[in-house]
């Protein structure tokens, strides 16, 4: 039987970031409730038909592609201190790339 679309989205993400998939739910796993582990973020994955917020970031991406831009959206609830980035994919895995396999400084 093949794998429900959440469960190959967890995988997924695991794979590209270099963790393990948290095969059961919660701390059942005796890891951690995020749905990836062994990395030193915490991931969960949500799979779901439509998120409101992508309609906004639809937009963002195709501004961004009309100016050769990255696109990225900044999320800020009125009356609260965070922010909240959101990038593509292949943007982010480059990042995180980056992150674990820093380039040594070129001499000059």
């Amino acid at each position: 039987m093949p794998d429900k679309p959440w469960k190959r989205a967890e995988r997924t993400v695991a794979k590209a970031l270099g963790g393990k998939r948290n095969p059961l739910s919660g701390r059942m796993g005796g890891h951690t409730p995020g749905d990836v582990y062994d990395l030193p973020i915490y991931v969960e994955v949500k799979h779901k038909n439509r998120f409101a917020v992508l309609t906004i970031m639809s937009e963002v991406e195709v501004e961004a592609r009309k100016e050769g831009k990255l696109p990225l959206l900044v999320i800020h609830q009125h009356g609260m201190k965070k922010r909240y980035y959101i990038t593509e994919e292949d943007f982010f895995l480059k990042l995180w790339q980056a992150y674990h396999h820093p380039q040594p400084p070129t001499s000059p």
